[in-house]
């Protein structure tokens, strides 16, 4: 069957002005400050497609070019043990992992996986330049899975001291690159170091949250959620280290507004941080668009004390126009933060209540619904989307043969800029 992409144009978030993509935009080349780009899909009717596999059954409202092979979709279901262990009667889990039970077949165990089929599937197959994506880890995973499966050449740059982030069923295609920014070093390390790469004409940055594909690949979750319950919900919560993932549901609550269908109301955001690495916490409770200061040894030492590892952003997409501020301005909500503690005891009491391991930042997620219900945040009866972005690892791990990649060089991002380039060039 011959794939047709949907249509859509560009909308700057900052300035309203609508232009075409030209197959890679991250941003508005006209705009004077920084601001997200929109999609605007011709599609203005949430439409499943059932003849798609996997997670392009949301093609209609994704901007990609061609489907990729061994996608799997978010999965979501309502919760009856969780929910009545929290007092809750409309609470629906969208779990991204592996849980074969509730057809949750993502290999790598979280939700990156939609981001990096959304991602690659926007790259034309005839792209000659080599796509760079820097992580904290499960983005890492998930780019490395699906371009190793569908032998699309990319280039990882991954904190050394998250490596054991990246395990695979199988060994990884050739095609996919690993560098490493060294030990001690933080996710921003690792973003200085693809920067640098990227200089060079034969890279391309991935584009992290300005990437509309990615965005309207973490989307998914809600359209999953959406599907299932058959209306918007009234309160959403996920973890966040960058915050894109709640940038991203926000945006297709307004597609669904639209549609009309399924609610005209917006969803109260609750994202939530593992303190002490609380940068957008503490700036959401100053109420201010900027990001309260945070030194790059600041950042280190707070990445480090965290479980949630990969929640560890220290320049997310929050002030941009679009962004994290914004969606929660006009949503409504509040950011929540949670100890190690806190985040160890939900990871537990999940496990126990529900059937299935979660990953750290999910336990995040849900530790702060928990004190959203405490504190009378959330009604009993109001219907609540709980978004598990990764669980099933342990299950994963215990059903296949792992194998663990190794990074093909260890780069300190203070090095010049040739002694990057030249090194990493020659990887290819």
């Amino acid at each position: 069957m011959t794939f047709k992409p949907t249509k859509y144009n560009l909308m700057c978030c900052a300035t309203g002005r609508r232009f075409e993509d030209e197959g890679w935009l991250l941003a508005d080349p006209s705009c004077q400050c920084p601001s997200l780009v929109r999609a605007e899909y011709e599609m203005k009717q949430f439409n499943p497609r059932s003849e798609l596999d996997g997670f392009y059954r949301y093609a209609d409202w994704l901007p990609i070019r061609r489907t990729l092979e061994n996608s799997c979709a978010p999965v979501t279901y309502k919760s009856e043990a969780l929910a009545a262990h929290l007092g809750l009667e409309n609470l629906y889990i969208t779990f991204s992992g592996y849980w074969p039970e509730k057809g949750a077949r993502m290999e790598t165990a979280s939700f990156k996986e939609t981001e990096a089929y959304s991602v690659c599937a926007r790259l034309p197959e005839n792209n000659d330049r080599i796509m760079v994506v820097a992580s904290a880890g499960n983005t890492a995973r998930a780019f490395a899975k699906v371009c190793s499966d569908n032998k699309i050449p990319v280039l990882i740059s991954i904190p050394e001291d998250n490596i054991n982030a990246l395990w695979f069923s199988k060994p990884l295609n050739g095609c996919v690159k690993i560098i490493a920014s060294p030990k001690g070093s933080d996710y921003c390390d690792a973003i200085a170091l693809a920067d640098t790469v990227c200089r060079s004409p034969r890279f391309m940055a991935e584009g992290g949250a300005k990437n509309i594909a990615r965005r309207d690949g973490m989307g998914t979750t809600l359209l999953s959620a959406v599907e299932t319950i058959g209306r918007i919900p009234d309160a959403y919560f996920q973890a966040i280290g960058s915050g894109t993932g709640t940038i991203a549901v926000w945006e297709n609550n307004l597609r669904l507004i639209e549609d009309g269908r399924y609610g005209t109301h917006k969803m109260r955001l609750y994202p939530s941080q593992n303190d002490p690495f609380t940068i957008m916490y503490d700036s959401w409770k100053q109420h201010s668009r900027n990001l309260v200061p945070m030194t790059p040894e600041e950042a280190r030492k707070a990445a480090a004390e965290i479980d949630a590892k990969v929640l560890s952003n220290r320049k997310p997409p929050y002030p941009l126009i679009g962004g994290l501020f914004d969606a929660m301005e006009d949503a409504t909500g509040d950011i929540y933060k949670v100890s190690n503690s806190e985040l160890q005891e939900w990871k537990h009491r999940f496990r126990e209540i529900e059937g299935i391991d979660i990953h750290n930042a999910a336990a995040v997620a849900v530790a702060s619904l928990a004190m959203a219900v405490n504190e009378g945040a959330v009604k009993k009866d109001e219907v609540i989307m709980l978004n598990i972005t990764g669980g099933g690892e342990e299950r994963a791990k215990a059903e296949h043969e792992m194998t663990y990649a190794k990074p093909h060089l260890v780069l300190d991002p203070s090095l010049p800029e040739e002694t990057i380039v030249s090194a990493v060039e020659k990887l290819f």
